[in-house]
């Protein structure tokens, strides 16, 4: 079932109508008093009340971003989207359904990812309707259904991506938040496509390891950061080294055999990669002691 445009007349004129209506039969009430016809103006009077309250459920207001579903006897007539106040036939039920954009986030959900770990994950969803009749009659309630949608698609992403990726390249939830969010995106459109819902934006808010891993992969993660520090400063210790050998040997300050540089080299580095720092010590004897 797709939205239908229904034009509605404006509701000012039918409103000075009813008014008019309700006037008219006041006149025949206060007639009716002392007049020989005074049954037929009580009549009148009784039937322009009974049309003045049959006419006033056809006015109603249409606000900005919003439509107005109607309906007779449960057929489908047409959606209502001029603002303003309005007039259509008063045996319409009209239902108002807000067009404007929402957001919402999900639960904190504890699910596995790919690898098995068990992570908390939480997203944010921002949300409008695009077609108020398939809202309205092709789901029970679609503001339910998109949060109860958005949840299962968030379960299933989780479940595609590590939370770390273990090579450089790969797609992890928390190395590719880009990535992920355009997936979980079109993961939720499919799954409300059928309610007359577009999905404007989906993103990850919330991502950490379950509380009964949290302190093992803190470790893993701190292990992995001092090994990558540790990397980086012995690629800079050799690089010293190597540079102050080439020095000595342009500048011929001291001539020294493979013993000696392999001494000189030990010590460099020994001073360069210590995490405290060296302590010199003074040798009064020879070269050789």
């Amino acid at each position: 079932m797709k939205e239908q445009i229904q034009r509605a007349p404006s509701g000012y004129l039918m409103l000075l109508v009813n008014l008019a209506v309700f006037g008219a039969s006041l006149y025949c009430f206060f007639a009716a008093k002392g007049s020989e016809s005074a049954a037929s103006f009580v009549i009148s009077g009784i039937v322009l009340v009974i049309l003045g309250f049959v006419m006033m459920p056809g006015n109603f207001t249409v606000q900005p971003n919003q439509a107005v579903v109607l309906q007779l006897f449960g057929r489908y007539i047409g959606t209502v989207k001029d603002e303003g106040l309005r007039w259509a036939n008063p045996f319409y039920s009209k239902k108002k359904v807000s067009l404007r954009v929402r957001n919402f986030e999900t639960n904190h959900l504890k699910v596995n990812d790919h690898d098995g770990k068990p992570i908390e994950i939480a997203a944010v969803v921002v949300w409008r309707v695009v077609d108020s009749a398939e809202a309205t009659f092709q789901v029970d309630d679609y503001s339910n259904y998109v949060t109860v949608q958005a949840e299962a698609a968030l379960r299933n992403l989780a479940t595609v991506y590590s939370y770390d990726g273990h090579e450089t390249n790969e797609i992890s939830l928390r190395g590719s938040t880009d990535v992920v969010a355009e997936r979980l995106k079109t993961e939720i459109q499919s799954r409300l496509s059928v309610a007359g819902v577009e999905i404007t934006e989906a993103r990850i808010t919330h991502l950490a390891y379950a509380p009964e891993i949290a302190a093992a992969m803190l470790q893993r993660q701190q292990a992995g950061a001092i090994i990558a520090a540790r990397a980086k400063i012995v690629e800079g210790a050799v690089g010293m080294v190597e540079m102050a050998l080439e020095q000595l040997g342009k500048r011929s300050v001291v001539n020294l055999d493979e013993e000696r540089k392999a001494a000189m080299v030990s010590n460099l580095l020994v001073v360069l990669c210590s995490e405290r720092n060296a302590q010199p010590v003074v040798n009064a004897g020879t070269l050789h002691h």
